[in-house]
């Protein structure tokens, strides 16, 4: 079992910048690929980005590339999520997920983990 927590959503002007954690519980993150998802409301939850659990792939959605970045410190159990140059098309709830020995890719299905979400709010 794995629970995450994520925290770091906020209200932020277009253009500006926010950094999301997502705290794992238990002594077996690092098996773990983590991945960040979001869902605006009236639409399906989607692939933000995803890393690999020895950390070695890294996958973006192509409406991020370039302005977000994943990382982990599997020492910290935490994974990030550094977002630059926000637009109010970013506006969502963003959510962590873990896949065990996973690849990160954008694959719903085989995240087992999720956490409950941490509202991004920007403004034009």
């Amino acid at each position: 079992q794995v629970q995450l927590v994520e925290s770091g959503g906020g209200l932020v002007q277009a253009g500006g910048s926010l950094r999301l954690s997502c705290a794992a519980s238990g002594r077996t993150f690092s098996s773990y690929a983590m991945g960040w998802f979001r869902q605006a409301p009236g639409k399906e939850r989607e692939f933000v980005t995803g890393i690999s659990w020895r950390g070695g792939n890294i996958y973006y959605a192509d409406s991020v590339k370039g302005r977000f970045t994943i990382s982990r410190d599997n020492a910290r159990n935490t994974v990030y999520l550094q977002m630059n140059s926000l637009k109010p098309e970013d506006t969502a709830v963003y959510y962590c997920a873990a896949w065990q020995y996973g690849s990160g890719s954008p694959v719903i299905p085989k995240y087992d983990y999720w956490g409950q979400g941490t509202q991004v709010t920007v403004s034009s």
